[in-house]
């Protein structure tokens, strides 16, 4: 299984050189539209799609030949996930357009990529930090995506390709529950507050309530000032939320590395729609719909392949509400756990207890004599027989 990693590197474009990539990006915009207009909507093959329009597309919208086979595979790319969600390609934005090994080529010697357009070919400077630096250093990348982003500079999206270390079966699982109060706890006692987070979240709202008002309500000057103010703020909140998901994901990967352990995580999808049908306030709403939960995993994942740890997703169903010990329904309070099992009764943290629980799920479905956790009948099993809560409970 290949791994791709995407560098996001800007570009140093001076004189003339952004006419050129704007009406390379214009072109291939073009071309894509037409050719999703034009050939027949059901066919999400690359190679069918260039099989029937590449002499037209490559004479009547000037691109290279590499460009317009970069063309027809991003729209069966885009017809194809648009399909799985059963929607429909509706238009190509001319912000961007897709490079090969023909069209890109990066130069180590000088920090700079080579790029072809619809005019001739131009070299940029990459605006690298020391993090794309180490990198890229002895890399060859093949592919790329040239891309115009809203802060009017443009960048180069540098895919490295590799190969991730092998994946080997374990016996070992590291539970993983996800939350608000804590955006991690895991089951070997490592925890992550989300107070912190949720208190900057709270203080850029206000703050951009405040500047939105005066944008729209105050003087010239004062509105002038407070849309500067605005546009200097955006993307700050979300830029310190995927720094935070990183350094928990990389901890998280850090510890199940060395133990060869696999990493069991809830399956969130659907718990916004399933929240948000139920009366809450303004404030909570908008607690919960900026809680970064997924980000968090995709980052799990990507880290884990990099890294030969298997990350595995399971169903959250109970999972905070059953005892880690005897797999009793239990009482959870806020952040407390209480099992309703008397000869049991484990008293403890409710989010420790999840995720340990969550560990013992993820170790019955990465089994492969099947579960281990025997069926929901264990319950009054283990009631009535004390001496199976003994050994789990030791």
């Amino acid at each position: 299984m290949e791994q791709i990693l995407t560098l996001v590197v800007r570009l140093d474009v001076s004189q003339a050189q952004p006419e050129l990539l704007v009406g390379t990006s214009l072109a291939f915009a073009s071309a894509c539209n037409w050719i999703n207009q034009t050939v027949n909507p059901n066919l999400t093959n690359r190679n069918s799609i260039q099989a029937v329009c590449y002499h037209d597309v490559k004479t009547q919208f000037g691109l290279t030949a590499n460009h317009v086979v970069r063309a027809c595979a991003r729209v069966a790319a885009n017809r194809l996930t648009a399909k799985h969600k059963g929607r429909k390609v509706k238009h190509f934005k001319p912000t961007s357009f897709d490079c090969d090994s023909r069209t890109f080529r990066f130069i180590e010697k000088i920090w700079s990529v080579s790029i072809s357009t619809t005019s001739k070919r131009v070299t940029l400077p990459l605006v690298a930090s020391n993090y794309h630096r180490g990198k890229l250093t002895g890399q060859n990348p093949t592919s790329a995506q040239v891309c115009l982003h809203k802060d009017g500079n443009w960048y180069a999206h540098i895919q490295l390709k590799s190969e991730p270390s092998k994946i080997e079966a374990s016996d070992k699982v590291i539970g993983v529950d996800l939350g608000r109060r804590d955006i991690a706890v895991t089951s070997t006692g490592q925890s992550w507050s989300g107070k912190n987070i949720q208190q900057i979240r709270d203080q850029y709202n206000r703050t951009r309530a405040s500047l939105q008002k005066k944008a729209s309500q105050g003087t010239r000057s004062t509105r002038r000032r407070a849309r500067n103010i605005l546009k200097r703020l955006a993307g700050k909140e979300r830029r310190y939320q995927t720094w935070l998901n990183h350094n928990i994901s990389k901890s998280i990967i850090s510890e199940a590395k060395p133990s060869q352990s696999i990493i069991a995580i809830e399956d969130l999808t659907g718990i916004r729609e399933r929240t948000n049908s139920q009366p809450r306030n303004k404030t909570e709403r908008r607690r919960s719909n900026s809680w970064a939960f997924y980000q968090l995993r995709s980052f799990l994942e990507y880290k884990g392949i990099k890294e030969g740890v298997q990350v595995i997703a399971v169903n959250p169903a109970y999972t905070s509400q059953t005892c880690h010990c005897c797999l009793q329904i239990g009482r959870r309070n806020n952040k407390s756990f209480q099992c309703s099992n008397k000869v049991c009764g484990w008293i403890g943290d409710a989010d420790l207890n999840g995720s340990l629980m969550i560990a013992l799920v993820g170790l019955s479905v990465s089994q492969p004599r099947g579960s281990r956790l025997l069926s929901c009948d264990l319950n009054l099993r283990a009631t009535e027989s004390p001496h199976l809560l003994e050994d789990k409970c030791g």
